[in-house]
């Protein structure tokens, strides 16, 4: 900080560079006008004018009549959330000290108390009578909800429905009224281009109103979420764009703006947005039972690598392999055993796991669709009647299935080495330990080789190995016959394992490099 002694110094200073440029400015003002014909030109030359720019073919102009049309669709939603604050471990004065003491609490510590925040994010009309789109993650935990209108109005608003799943929700503001609205491109998958151009409305950091111009970048994007094939877009979108739409040329949305990938926090030029036939769907569930209805296959299953493809005898690396069929399901009522590969459902090809968890949660419960597997490498078809997706804690409360059932354990304790892995039998006191029940038989892993290629797949200690190439492992002659069979065809072989928890998976290991 400067001294305050020399600030009028330094004031006369800069006051006197000020005056000096002043005056010099005037000095050449001085003396172009006693010279006026060194400023004028000749009287032949030609005035030379830059042309109009004109945007680039498929480009607008502007903007502004998009903008103007669609912002008051537009809304700023504010929530109020209750958490709970831990205060606990917190240094408290002597005299309180009795005081926790009689109520009960640790010394030291102060209960959890209860306190609101508020959280921000966007939203739009999608009807007159003032529904209103948003993200689910930004209503979840709301205790009050209100609307803000790009006119200044505030209208509280309920929840009619939530979906975790797609990150949707819909509101619907108290008293109704008549409000200006926009409408879902119900074609937006098929219709939208990439490198077509995007204009995204919201209100970043709460500065409501702000409206934002790029391309698709990409399109099938998927950022953790089954059931949605993100649409990745380079509109500049910010904390507080969340449930905002994104909006083509012609007014429709394409898209509502999800998640951002960020270092910071903060936009990086990639945004994600929920496409908006995905999005029409979810809210019109929402809107007639306020809950959505998936369909539910019973299956546990994962991703096909080109090392399984080669074992499977297959081109390329496609289908979902089924690791678990959960007993009394439409899955196992139709038959479905650990090792198909599901490869279409009602004649749709099936690219992968995620594929397939979309498509079955797409179809109608208790209606039946076709599906068509691959076992023993013959395509198969299968009609299944799917029943209605249990809801993720039932889910997890559902008991450890699709196991084989009981059979003799191994009499004699074997204990051997193979592609890797350090293998012996199941003791009892592993079923304790591992917390394993008399229905899961296989080898158990003692260890894995850190080079081994199934370490990179994700076998680990502990595991039990339970069957090769389809056919169960109850001794360590088994994995040897199917490793002896691998070597002779020259295909790698498919093995599967349980893990603690009770979830099945395969690797695939070629016999030769190992």
């Amino acid at each position: 900080m400067p001294n305050s002694s020399s600030a009028p110094n330094s004031s006369a200073k800069f006051a006197k560079r000020m005056v000096f440029a002043a005056a010099a400015a005037a000095a050449l003002t001085a003396g172009f006008a006693a010279v006026p014909t060194l400023m004028s030109p000749p009287a032949s030359a030609q005035r030379i004018e830059a042309p109009a720019m004109a945007p680039p073919m498929g480009a607008p102009g502007s903007f502004a009549n998009l903008i103007e049309k669609v912002s008051p669709a537009v809304v700023s939603i504010d929530v109020k959330v209750k958490v709970t604050q831990e205060e606990g471990n917190q240094e408290v004065p002597p005299e309180m000290e009795e005081f926790l003491r009689r109520f009960g609490m640790p010394r030291g510590e102060t209960p959890r108390r209860p306190r609101s925040t508020e959280a921000q994010g966007s939203g739009f009309f999608i009807a007159e009578a003032g529904v209103v789109v948003t993200n689910n993650h930004v209503v979840e935990s709301a205790t009050d909800i209100t609307v803000k209108t790009s006119d200044g109005k505030e209208l509280k608003a309920d929840i009619v429905g939530r979906d975790e799943e797609t990150d949707l929700a819909v509101l619907r503001v108290r008293g109704g009224g008549r409000f200006p609205y926009v409408a879902f491109d119900r074609d937006a998958s098929k219709r939208v281009r990439v490198g077509d151009w995007v204009v995204a409305v919201g209100n970043p950091f709460g500065l409501e109103g702000t409206a934002t111009a790029g391309i698709v970048s990409a399109k099938g994007r998927r950022q953790g979420g089954s059931y949605v094939d993100f649409m990745q877009i380079d509109a500049p979108i910010n904390r507080g764009n969340s449930g905002g739409p994104s909006f083509d040329l012609q007014g429709r949305v394409i898209g509502v703006n999800s998640a951002i990938y960020s270092r910071s926090g903060d936009n990086a030029g990639i945004g994600f947005a929920i496409p908006a036939d995905t999005a029409a769907n979810v809210v019109d569930q929402l809107l007639s039972s306020g809950k959505i209805s998936r369909g539910y296959l019973g299956v546990q299953v994962q991703q096909v690598d080109e090392t399984m493809a080669k074992s499977l005898g297959l081109d390329g690396a496609k289908g979902a392999l089924v690791s678990n069929v959960t007993p009394d399901t439409p899955a196992s009522k139709a038959g479905l055993k650990e090792g198909d590969l599901i490869v279409s459902i009602n004649g749709a090809e099936v690219e992968d796991q995620r594929d397939l968890t979309r498509k079955i949660g797409g179809l109608t419960v208790g209606k039946p669709a076709r599906l068509d597997y691959l076992r023993d490498g013959r395509r198969q078809t299968t009609s299944v009647v799917l029943a209605e997706r249990p809801t993720a804690q039932q889910l997890a409360g559902l008991d450890r299935s699709g196991r084989m059932p009981p059979r003799d354990a191994p009499t004699q304790p074997q204990k051997a080495s193979a592609l890797g892995m350090d293998l012996r039998a199941i003791t009892p006191q592993d079923r304790e330990r591992l917390d394993l029940p008399e229905t899961t038989i296989g080898l158990i892993i003692d260890d894995v080789d850190d080079d081994s290629p199934l370490t990179r797949q994700g076998v680990r200690a502990g595991m039990v190995l339970v069957a090769a190439d389809g056919r169960p492992v109850r001794a360590i002659g088994d994995l040897n016959a199917a490793i002896a069979s691998a070597k002779k065809t020259a295909k790698p072989v498919m093995l599967q394992f349980e893990t603690r928890n009770g979830r099945r998976f395969f690797a695939a290991v070629d016999p030769g490099q190992s």
